[in-house]
């Protein structure tokens, strides 16, 4: 099935929003919050005073780890919070004050003055409703127009917000739609009425970098197009970056900083904002550095290690007396345990206006310029050794070659038949040696996860070798394949159902060993030793998984994996499931763990910025093969597949100067399905390249991507290849 040409993506840099105006603009405005939660122990401080202004067509984004209360405050102006919370203080859209309204004051105002985008949007959207119903449902509800007036507007909106064919969209059922629509769809759903004010709430968590970037294009459009003040919530610094114009961060359920964008992020006066910060991986770094490397190169260039906060948040029933950071703070002194400070100015800026930071210690910081590495210890990491020359046969850790995996498609109930398949895996191509990090990229469903299971099953592939550690998975007897598998070990996304929680933390760690058959003592001894390795109590080893943090669990799966002394260490996602500052404790770990242990990773991660820190190669997945691969530094720095290009335009940068000067490449739609195999080369129907191509002018070269599938061809630096017929093209 040959696919249609789309429209050229459109290049596109992010605008900086409009400055806060004086408090007579204000749309809404949030004075002293207060939310407790009721439980079986008394009621639970979510948000203590929270104090925020939003303007007429301004960008607020409230940023903060988990729990520190950033939803709480979104869906306590919405009304939205369940009968367990308390709340008191003034949430005012307009002149209208909304804590304590009626459910009916409330029901007229939801949809029509502000508007929510949810953080997922398939439980936001009603299944065995028609999605075009759904938003004429939400015009019809606030205005008194006939039902064929609120559908057109519907296919309006879902035009607006770059459905393709909107009109028949309209009629389609959620399920029927991908995540990246959904979410588009909601959008649509909350600007039906162009209410004054737009909630968003996470509304790009759950989405590749790639949508993530189509979405957060549509909700600038759908702001700009209805006016709307904005109230964005994000974990991510780097959306934040791109999008706020003024940012609030919270900690412990209230705002410890606030500030312009531009300037909270260059200067942070509050040493939780400057923790945050050093804490993010970014996929600048080294940038300039690396047009240096040599053509022949492959060294992965010296990364600095991230600064984590050390701790956790507090519980809300277990805040300190003064400051709730202190106990994780540098530079906390006897009086920040005394008094809570207030949120008070920093400096003001020739235009923006100021700053303010809840900390005794912000003049000082301002005053010496300190930044996070003059505040937070900074982490050593041990140099890793250098990896293997790749001349050297015994050094492969990894080879897998031409792999494939199908899964057949049944149709039918009692007399099933197959009436096609899905190409999960068509070609993929991997090569990792001693010493190395391989990151593993590419959009949900490009076949990442189904190559990992072909690898770690050590049995013969469909299609295609796999060799690990020198042995050819195919040929491997059942006491080899056992004995292999004690040297490949990995590491889930998700500790927590990872863990067994009926087991203590020790009996988890031990189980790897018992399977190996080790003995008693061996175990009694190795248990310990692996909790001090990554960075936990051994006094702890009697605690179940639900006692420990989502970091702390992490570290726990890190030791089990690392029981049996393996080789090879598989990481899926190991980090997406954490908060930044937690998030950076791990990865500073796995360097270390690399450099002592002299282990081999293949990391599996959707977020490009984490793996332009760790690793040392990148392999790029796209519709279950491999459409560019080689080292980072390369392929970070200069891309030679448009898909990888695009993959790296769309991850934010945690600099709102740099992140709204850089251009965009917007792919068209999502990645065809793995049920239809496509001829030629699988992305042109995304293709900025083949898009810009002539029908007329370009003929034999449109001919060519529609029936020669590209070849995974080096070219340049050794291990270094990228299958695209037109490599040389910008």
């Amino acid at each position: 099935m040959t696919a249609q040409p789309t429209a050229q993506p459109t290049r596109t840099a992010w605008p900086t929003g409009p400055q806060p105006a004086d408090d007579a603009d204000a749309v809404l405005r949030i004075r002293d919050l207060r939310v407790d939660f009721d439980g079986p122990h008394g009621p639970a401080p979510a948000v203590r005073g929270v104090d925020l202004t939003l303007h007429r067509g301004e960008v607020l984004g409230l940023v903060g780890e988990s729990g520190s209360g950033k939803s709480t405050v979104a869906l306590a102006a919405m009304g939205l919070l369940p009968d367990t919370a308390r709340t008191t203080g003034s949430v005012t859209l307009g002149g209208t004050e909304l804590v304590g309204a009626g459910d009916a004051a409330l029901s007229s105002l939801r949809g029509r003055r502000i508007g929510m985008v949810f953080q997922d949007p398939l439980s936001a959207l009603t299944p065995v409703h028609r999605v075009g119903d759904q938003i004429a449902e939400a015009i019809r509800t606030h205005h008194d127009v006939p039902r064929a007036h609120a559908h057109r507007r519907a296919v309006e909106l879902l035009d607006l917000v770059g459905i393709p064919d909107p009109a028949a969209r309209a009629t389609a059922y959620p399920h029927e739609f991908s995540g990246g629509m959904r979410q588009r769809a909601l959008i649509a759903m909350a600007i039906a009425n162009e209410p004054e004010v737009l909630l968003a709430d996470e509304p790009t968590t759950a989405l590749d970098v790639t949508v993530q970037a189509q979405v957060l294009d549509v909700l600038r459009t759908a702001q700009r197009a209805t006016g709307a003040a904005l109230l964005l919530v994000s974990h991510d610094l780097g959306v934040i970056a791109g999008m706020a114009d003024r940012v609030a961060v919270l900690y412990a359920g209230r705002v410890v900083e606030t500030g312009p964008a531009t300037e909270l992020f260059a200067t942070p006066r509050m040493p939780y904002t400057m923790g945050l910060l050093g804490a993010v991986p970014r996929l600048d770094e080294n940038e300039g550095v690396a047009s240096g490397v040599g053509e022949g190169a492959s060294t992965r260039l010296p990364r600095t290690p991230l600064i984590p906060i050390p701790g956790s948040p507090p519980a809300p029933r277990e805040l300190p007396a003064g400051c709730a950071f202190a106990p994780r703070c540098p530079l906390a002194e006897d009086a920040c345990r005394t008094a809570e400070p207030e949120l008070l100015p920093v400096g003001a800026g020739p235009v923006s206006g100021p700053q303010h930071a809840a900390c005794i210690q912000a003049d000082r910081i301002a005053e010496r310029g300190l930044t996070a590495t003059d505040v937070y210890p900074q982490p050593t990491t041990p140099a890793a050794a250098p990896a293997s020359d790749q001349g050297d046969t015994s050094a492969a850790v990894l080879n897998v070659t031409g792999l494939t995996k199908t899964y057949p498609v049944f149709k039918g109930g009692v007399f099933r038949r197959r009436v096609g398949s899905v190409y999960a895996v068509d070609g993929v191509e991997l090569d990792l040696r001693r010493g190395e990090t391989l990151g593993l990229v590419g959009e949900s469903g490009s076949g990442k996860s189904t190559a990992l299971m072909e690898i770690l099953g050590l049995t013969a592939p469909e299609g295609g070798t796999v060799e690990v550690l020198g042995r050819d998975a195919g040929s491997l007897d059942r006491a080899a394949r056992k004995r292999l598998r004690g040297e490949v070990q990995i590491v889930f996304q998700d500790p927590l159902s990872s863990l067994d929680p009926r087991l203590p933390v020790g009996e988890i760690i031990a189980e790897p060993l018992r399977a190996q058959g080790a003995e008693r003592s061996h175990i009694a001894a190795r248990v310990p030793e692996l909790l001090r390795l990554v960075g936990l109590s051994p006094e702890h080893a009697d605690r179940h998984p639900h006692a420990f943090s989502g970091g702390q669990r992490q570290r726990i799966g890190i030791a089990r994996a690392l029981s049996v002394e393996p080789r090879l260490l598989v990481l899926d996602e190991p980090v997406s499931a954490l908060d930044v500052s937690v998030q950076a404790g791990i990865l500073n770990l796995l360097a270390e763990l690399r450099a002592a242990l002299g282990l081999s990773y293949l990391f599996v991660s959707h977020d490009l910025s984490v793996v332009r820190h760790i690793a040392d190669r990148v392999s790029v997945m796209y519709l279950g093969r491999t459409v560019e691969h080689g080292p980072v530094e390369r392929v970070f720095g200069a891309p030679r597949h448009p898909y990888t290009r695009a993959l790296l335009s769309a991850v934010p940068l945690p600099d709102p100067v740099r992140e709204r000067r850089r251009e965009r490449i917007l792919l068209a739609g999502d990645p065809p399905s793995p049920t239809q195999r496509p001829t030629g080369c699988g992305f042109r129907g995304r293709c900025p390249l083949y898009a810009a191509l002539s029908p007329t002018r370009d003929a034999d070269r449109r001919a060519r991507c529609e029936r020669e599938a590209p070849p995974l061809t080096a070219t340049g630096p050794e291990r270094a290849a990228a299958a695209c017929h037109f490599t040389d093209q910008p």
